[in-house]
C-alpha cells in the first residue's frame, strides 16, 4: 500500500473504530464529527482495499483484516504518543488518571483498602476500580486496554504480558466454630484434619467459573481420593459466609483465612495433605514496562503487599 494515502489521523480513526465499533461514538472520543469519521473510513477502506467495518444493527463489526490491525495500530499510537511525552519528572501529587484492577475478592478485602487510602494520601487525582476474575482472559483484557494490571494465581499469557510474582499462597482449611462433626472426632482449631474425616465432610469452594474442582482436589487425586465439594460460589467472601453458618470445609489461601476469622465464627485448621500453594503474579502489558506512572503503580503494590506481611506467610498459623 502506499504509505503517502495515510496520516496520524487516519490511523487514530481506525483504533477509535475498534474500540467503540461505532462511528458516532468514535467520533465523541477522538473529537471528530460524525461526517469526518466516515470520510475517514471511507480514505481508510481505500488506502488498505478492504472493507475494514461491515455494519450489524447500530454497531460496526470489524472484518479479519481490521482485527489484524487493532494491537499493531494501538501500539504504534502508545509509541508515538510516549515519544511526545514532555522530558518531566514524574510527581505523583499531579497525576490524574484512573487506574482498573482486576483479582479475586482476596484482594478488593485485604489489599486495596489499605492500598487506596496510601495512595489517597501523596497521589489525590488518582481512582481506582477493582473487576472481579470471572471478567474474562487476562490477555485480552491488556491487550484491549480495559484493565491496566491483573492479580492473579500462575497463568498462561501472551508472550507481551509482564508478571512479577508477588507472594505464595499456603492454603488453610476453615470450618464453623463449633462444627459437630470436627468437635466429635476431638480435632481442635490448628490441628490437622484427619484425612479419611477431610475427604468424608462437605466442601465449599471458590470457583470462577463453576468447575467443582480445585488445588485440593489435584493433591487428592494423586494419592487416589476424593473430597465431597457439594458448593461451589465465585468470592471468597462467600465461602467463609457459607462455612461459618453451614456444615463445610473449605481450602482458602491462609491470609484470607486469617483475616476472615477476625470477624466471622470460624475456626482454621491444618489440612492433611500438601496442597500447591501458587505464587501469586501480578500481570501487566510489556508496553507498560516503562510508563512512569504505571511503573510506579506497581511499585506501590509491591510495597503494600511486603507491609501486610503476605510474602512471609509459610502456612504456618499462628495463634
Amino acid at each position: 500500500m502506499n504509505l503517502n494515502a495515510l496520516d496520524l489521523n487516519l490511523v487514530r480513526v481506525l483504533d477509535a473504530l475498534l474500540r467503540e465499533k461505532s462511528v458516532t461514538r468514535a467520533g465523541e472520543q477522538i473529537g471528530l464529527s460524525q461526517p469526518a469519521v466516515s470520510a475517514a473510513l471511507n480514505r481508510l477502506r481505500h488506502a488498505l482495499n478492504d472493507q475494514l467495518f461491515v455494519r450489524r444493527g447500530n454497531d460496526m463489526v470489524p472484518t479479519p483484516r481490521a482485527e489484524s490491525l487493532a494491537e499493531p495500530v494501538r501500539a504504534a499510537l502508545r509509541e508515538i504518543e510516549r515519544a511526545f511525552q514532555p522530558a518531566t519528572d514524574f510527581d505523583p501529587a499531579t497525576l490524574e488518571r484512573t487506574f482498573t484492577f482486576m483479582g479475586a475478592d482476596f484482594f478488593s478485602m485485604l489489599l486495596m483498602p489499605p492500598f487506596a487510602a496510601r495512595i489517597a494520601a501523596v497521589a489525590p487525582g488518582l481512582s481506582f476500580r477493582f473487576l472481579d476474575s470471572a471478567i474474562g482472559d487476562v490477555s485480552k483484557l491488556l491487550q484491549e486496554d480495559r484493565i491496566d494490571l491483573a492479580l492473579e494465581r500462575p497463568l498462561e499469557v501472551a508472550e507481551w504480558v509482564s508478571s512479577v510474582a508477588l507472594f505464595g499462597s499456603p492454603f488453610a482449611i476453615i470450618a464453623a466454630k463449633g462444627n459437630a462433626a470436627l468437635g466429635q472426632a476431638g480435632v481442635v482449631e490448628g490441628e490437622q484434619v484427619p484425612l479419611d474425616l477431610f475427604c468424608a465432610l462437605p466442601h465449599a469452594l471458590r470457583s470462577i467459573d463453576g468447575s467443582m474442582s480445585g488445588f485440593t482436589d489435584d493433591a487428592l487425586g494423586r494419592m487416589g481420593r476424593t473430597r465431597r465439594v457439594t458448593l461451589a460460589l465465585p468470592h471468597f467472601q462467600a465461602v467463609a459466609l457459607a462455612v461459618a453458618g453451614g456444615p463445610y470445609l473449605a481450602a482458602v489461601p491462609t491470609q484470607f483465612a486469617v483475616e476472615a476469622a477476625k470477624s466471622l465464627p470460624i475456626g482454621i485448621y491444618r489440612a492433611p495433605i500438601a496442597i500447591p500453594s501458587p505464587a501469586v503474579r501480578m500481570y501487566w502489558h510489556a508496553r507498560r514496562d516503562d510508563e512512569p506512572p504505571h511503573r510506579w503503580i506497581r511499585e506501590q503494590i509491591l510495597d503494600e503487599v511486603g507491609k501486610l506481611g503476605f510474602k512471609d506467610w509459610d502456612g504456618e498459623i499462628g495463634d
